[in-house]
């Protein structure tokens, strides 16, 4: 979700031994020199009941988890955590370099980095969200992770990209799996992405390719070609509503295809890797309703071809929250949620939860 920033300018000496405040400025920026830096970033609490399911039991976020959805009758349990909380320094440099360190406390309480990338006429190069991902079509959720079948990887990776308008093209770090096999990573991810606006529209679409290769201690190997393909859009229907969404298709690229917890590809019985296709995809309704309070709705899903082992062919879920932004600053909102996964054979299992969250923004 996008974050409000407070905007506080402290102005230091080459030193950094005194210090002045500007109150009309809306973040922390030191000024050293030509050097500019933004200090940014969030507290924030997330409190938690599973109805049916403890869906968050191992991550400190809080955040659901498909892999927890199951028959078992753990009921009724309640968790809170401020491990999301999170800052980041962003600087600007002589000549246009920018560089961006960013990182929260979701590892287990300790600090995770999240961003760590300087960009430069065009050309970034670091850790930072991977160009296979966008945020166009996506609903705003309390929910750390989100609606299941998101466009793209929705996370970050290390890799080398190029900008030029609207039109973006990566070599990143490589994600997936493979089931029967210890994966190889022979090539980069190779991504292509571009994202406009027109009028009340706005849309991004993108391609990936990638390896997917195996080997093994017994000299078995093998290779195939991964792909992806999405395409994420927002309509900003009236002042006060927008409808946005995405369709997601993956073939040997199951990393990519958000929350699905699938491999990219199989090892069969003749030690041939076979890929596993999938296609997800998420819609949703964002409503404004005025002195800094929306409703929100989404549905997500991702589905499986399978023809080997997986437990799970399809995800889902729904997402329900309302927010409230009293102040600039400040977020507080309430989210419903419904998780659900079915097996290839038919049989299906759900689970119910509630989510607050309170974030305070810098």
């Amino acid at each position: 979700m996008q974050n409000n920033k407070l905007r506080m300018a402290i102005r230091a000496t080459a030193a950094l031994t005194v210090l002045g405040l500007a109150s009309q400025a809306q973040a922390f920026e030191i000024e050293a020199g030509d050097v500019k830096a933004d200090i940014y970033g969030y507290a924030r609490l997330t409190a938690t009941y599973d109805i049916n399911e403890q869906l968050a039991a191992d991550n400190s976020t809080l955040a659901g988890d498909f892999g927890r959805v199951s028959d078992s009758d753990n009921e009724g349990h309640f968790d809170a955590s401020a491990a999301q909380s999170r800052i980041g320094v962003r600087t600007m440099l002589p000549q246009d370099v920018k560089v961006v360190i960013e990182g929260d406390f979701a590892s287990g309480g300790n600090f995770r980095l999240r961003h760590a990338f300087g960009e430069y006429n065009g050309i970034l190069a670091g850790q930072t969200w991977s160009n296979f991902s966008s945020f166009t079509g996506n609903t705003p959720t309390l929910d750390f992770n989100g609606a299941a079948g998101w466009a793209g990887y929705q996370a970050r990776t290390a890799q080398l990209r190029y900008t030029t308008g609207g039109l973006s093209v990566s070599a990143e770090d490589p994600k997936g799996s493979i089931d029967g096999g210890t994966k190889k990573d022979g090539t980069p991810a190779f991504t292509a992405r571009y994202e406009g606006s027109s009028d009340a529209l706005s849309f991004s679409a993108a391609g990936l390719v990638k390896q997917t290769a195996y080997e093994d201690s017994n000299g078995d190997d093998d290779s195939t070609f991964g792909y992806g393909v999405f395409g994420a859009a927002k309509l900003q229907a009236t002042d006060t509503l927008s409808i946005q969404g995405n369709v997601v298709y993956t073939d040997g690229a199951n990393g990519y295809l958000y929350l699905s917890g699938a491999d990219d590809a199989y090892v069969d019985a003749n030690k041939d890797l076979e890929n596993v296709s999938g296609i997800g995809g998420t819609l949703g309704a964002s409503l404004a309703l005025g002195s800094g309070r929306s409703v929100n709705l989404v549905y997500g899903m991702t589905q499986l071809d399978v023809d080997a082992s997986a437990d799970e062919e399809t995800r889902s879920n729904i997402l329900a929250n309302y927010m409230w932004t009293p102040v600039t600053n400040v977020m507080m909102g309430v989210e419903y949620q419904y998780w659900k996964t079915e097996t290839k054979g038919g049989d299906s299992e759900d689970a119910n939860r509630l989510m607050f969250a309170a974030q305070y923004n810098f």
